[in-house]
């Protein structure tokens, strides 16, 4: 079976034994009024769902353009090596009357732990200009600021620095007024930390509020990324819940394929629940972890452990269908395996020979790769590798995949398993991507079909249809924003 010390073998053996899942915690009454998530037996064999009438296509989607984000380059106060999250502000730029209204909450250069950047992951607001057509970065219009960045999170999650993974979501709800709803978490997750917590904003104001888990869920599987939920189908199956929030860590320790809970952390006079609260939640997404199993299955089709999904939204269209999307990068060769990349090309296997506590090699139908094909190709010590360390494959792809939501809707009622959902579209978006990163980072990135860490966020624009994409690192070390049109 695997265990978490897998990602970095020279971590301590006391971080290891706090990097424990949940077992168990108490649930304050007042915020665990709606039905808790319970297993039912259920075929593991049965097939996948039949897609249902009422969802979005891809030939909805018309691609816009891109437009480039504005600012500097000198962390923390930049987008260079940001792009962490990304939220939609429906009420943000009132004065705009083109196409675009409202404006964009995105995060700027993470943080680095140790002292590298302590106030780092910085929130600015930015207009939305017209999205332009073109393969020249230099030929599209750029964002102005509306609020500059603000250490909005200074103070929090000062044990999470280590490659952190953010999620934002914007919500103006009746209860409690207009909101930026946050998660948080970083690489090697410490379960004893709370993720979740709301902010104001008006990013000067001191108006933070939390934090919170979700549930007893495994943090892996719940800190990445955040979407609203259509009020009218969380009344329906979530008691109400109007937000979702997941995550998907490489390796599948949160799970083979991304994850989603619909969850509420105010009460009915919309006052925040209390520090610490273990949120009442609804599984509406959730694949089986290797913590369980060594195999590859009740995962998502075509999963590789590679895969990263570091954006959700909901979207809907003016008809009322509708279609839960995640983006980011996805693992699509033949073979995958934890290491490095091979200097010879790749088609060609490096794993990290060190490692032998799990399968470091498999194909992609899951299998492991024959013996004679896991082989190291360097060592990192003395300096002889190509690429950082961690999950490779042959090919990496930027997908946007899209879920049924009467699938979703079947697992909040508890008719079927969170793992039996799966994707009834996949788009490759890849076409539109410039794909540019800055030559220094390739080592982390990897280059070619092996290029990771293609995508970041997304968010959606409701009232208007639009779908936003990051590009990550792609205007030297900035994202730049891609445009779609749900029609």
């Amino acid at each position: 079976m695997f265990k978490r010390n897998f990602c970095i073998l020279t971590i301590c053996l006391g971080l290891l034994a706090a990097c424990k899942p949940i077992q168990e915690a108490l649930v304050e009454e007042e915020w665990n009024d709606a039905p808790r998530d319970v297993t039912i037996n259920i075929d593991q064999s049965a097939a996948n769902l039949p897609v249902s009438d009422n969802v979005i296509n891809l030939a909805q989607l018309q691609y816009m353009g891109a437009f480039r984000l504005p600012g500097g380059w000198d962390p923390p106060q930049t987008f260079a090596y940001g792009g962490n999250s990304m939220t939609f502000n429906p009420d943000g730029d009132p004065a705009n009357n083109d196409a675009h209204s409202g404006s964009l909450f995105i995060m700027g250069h993470d943080r680095i732990a140790y002292g590298g950047v302590p106030d780092g992951n910085q929130v600015a607001e930015v207009t939305i200009p017209e999205p332009i057509l073109s393969r020249d970065i230099s030929a599209l219009d750029t964002g102005v600021f509306i609020q500059d960045f603000n250490d909005v999170t200074r103070g929090h999650f000062t044990d999470m620095e280590e490659i952190p993974k953010v999620g934002m979501q914007y919500l103006n709800h009746p209860a409690t007024g207009p909101l930026i709803h946050l998660a948080w978490g970083q690489h090697i997750q410490p379960p004893d930390i709370a993720s979740h917590a709301w902010l104001s904003p008006n990013l000067d104001a001191s108006s933070y509020k939390g934090t919170w888990f979700i549930g007893v869920q495994d943090l892996y599987s719940v800190n990445g990324y955040m979407t609203d939920i259509p009020q009218n189908w969380a009344d329906d199956y979530t008691g109400g819940k109007p937000l979702a929030s997941g995550r998907m860590r490489d390796g599948g320790q949160g799970g083979m394929g991304p994850a989603m809970f619909a969850f509420q952390p105010w009460s009915a006079d919309g006052s925040p629940a209390p520090d610490g609260t273990y949120l009442s939640e609804t599984a509406l997404l959730l694949y089986e972890t290797v913590y369980n199993t060594e195999n590859i299955e009740r995962a998502m089709d075509g999963y590789q452990h590679p895969d990263e999904w570091e954006g959700g939204a909901w979207l809907t269209d003016s008809n009322g269908k509708g279609a839960l999307i995640f983006a980011g990068t996805k693992a699509t060769g033949g073979q995958y395996w934890y290491g490095y990349m091979h200097p010879d090309g790749p088609d060609r296997v490096c794993v990290d020979a060190h490692v032998i506590d799990f399968p470091t090699c498999r194909n992609a139908d899951g299998s492991t790769c024959p013996a004679a094909e896991i082989q190291g190709c360097c060592d990192e010590e003395q300096g002889t590798c190509v690429s950082m360390r961690g999950w490779w494959s042959n090919r990496f792809d930027a997908e946007i995949i899209f879920y049924d939501p009467a699938d979703l809707a079947r697992v909040a009622l508890g008719e079927i398993e969170p793992w039996q959902p799966q994707p009834y579209a996949v788009l490759d978006i890849d076409e539109y991507l410039y794909l540019s990163p800055p030559e220094w980072d390739i080592g982390m990135l990897g280059w070619g079909d092996q290029r990771r860490y293609r995508i970041g966020d997304a968010a959606f624009d409701r009232e208007n249809g639009f779908l936003y994409i990051l590009e990550l690192f792609t205007d030297e070390a900035k994202p730049v924003v891609h445009v779609w049109q749900v029609d």
